[in-house]
């Protein structure tokens, strides 16, 4: 059954229930990979922010924290990670939906919004990330202290009520700046990038191929713009990603928090910023691809709409 449009041409009226099904989608694909990626996050952040493993590979940091710590050293911040996306997640893909829908009606509807479209990814993506990353923060705080100071707490509710006991609102949102200049960037990176490639992918196609394709042709066109967008989104957001470890370590002067990044910047350097890079993509290409198969196939289960389409070849008329 379709879904019933406004004046604005071709752009469906979606429901409470339906932002409801793009929520619980997102939560799901959000909760399940970030969760399957704890040991590769561990490692990582644990690069950024341990001197005796700074320039280390995946593969040797992983090694020295076995064989250091045991290998439940590479669950360290399990819980707040999963209970952090599920939260984050629902909101940043609904919200996405939200945002990308209200600023399609803004410019007119679907035919007007394709001459605008990359201006409404990037606005639809940043500001639903703004608002999710209030919901993140904290529990992203909590995850970074147990990772990089072990033996911290013994897990999410003992770490966060330590860190709220001990340092209150202003150290569970110490991260809120450097947590929004890398999840924003991410967020464009990933929806932007994956928006675009399967443009690119169908713009190719003539309209008796794309009625035609089987599921493996629009699997492995997913995948393949679930990977790129996710390399795009580790590259954006890396150097803010490192900052927000150093921040929640504890580690800059003392000030006010744009001081305190610029002074760990130039700390850093270029080469500093973007250490654990190639762990990151690594990580962020299975991540966004795997979070946009799961979030299709959680959506159609749920039996909820499409998004609103406006790539350049697809039919405004058509809902």
């Amino acid at each position: 059954m379709s879904k019933p449009v406004t004046p604005y041409s071709g752009v469906p009226q979606f429901t409470v229930k339906d932002y409801s099904s793009f929520f619980l989608a997102g939560a799901l694909c959000c909760t399940v990979t970030h969760g399957a990626m704890t040991p590769i996050d561990v490692v990582k952040t644990r690069i950024q922010v341990d001197p005796a493993l700074t320039g280390s590979s995946l593969i040797k940091g992983t090694r020295s924290i076995v064989a250091n710590e045991g290998p439940s050293a590479l669950l360290t911040g399990f819980g707040p990670t999963a209970v952090g996306y599920l939260v984050q997640g629902g909101a940043k893909f609904a919200g996405y939906e939200f945002w990308k829908t209200t600023f399609v009606r803004a410019v007119g509807g679907q035919e007007d919004a394709v001459k605008y479209r990359t201006a409404i990814y990037l606005g639809a993506a940043s500001v639903a990330e703004f608002f999710a990353d209030i919901l993140l923060t904290p529990l992203e705080a909590t995850r970074i202290r147990l990772v990089s100071e072990r033996g911290y707490a013994s897990g999410l509710v003992t770490g966060f009520t330590r860190l709220a006991r001990e340092g209150g609102l202003r150290e569970l949102y110490a991260g809120f700046l450097p947590i929004l200049c890398k999840q924003i960037p991410y967020a464009i990176g990933q929806f932007t990038v994956n928006e675009l490639c399967h443009e690119l992918a169908y713009r190719a196609m003539s309209e008796e191929t794309k009625r035609s394709l089987s599921p493996t042709h629009k699997f492995g066109i997913s995948l393949g713009s679930g990977i790129t967008a996710g390399c795009a989104a580790a590259v954006l957001s890396q150097p803010a990603d490192t900052l927000l470890s150093q921040i929640n370590k504890g580690h800059g002067p003392e000030g006010s928090m744009v001081h305190r990044l610029t002074v760990l910047a130039k700390q850093a350097g270029f080469k500093g910023l973007f250490a654990g890079l190639g762990p990151r993509m690594v990580m962020t290409a299975g991540l966004v691809a795997g979070q946009f198969l799961l979030y299709g196939w959680i959506k159609d289960a749920l039996n909820a709409p499409p998004g609103v389409e406006i790539h350049k070849e697809s039919d405004p008329t058509k809902a």
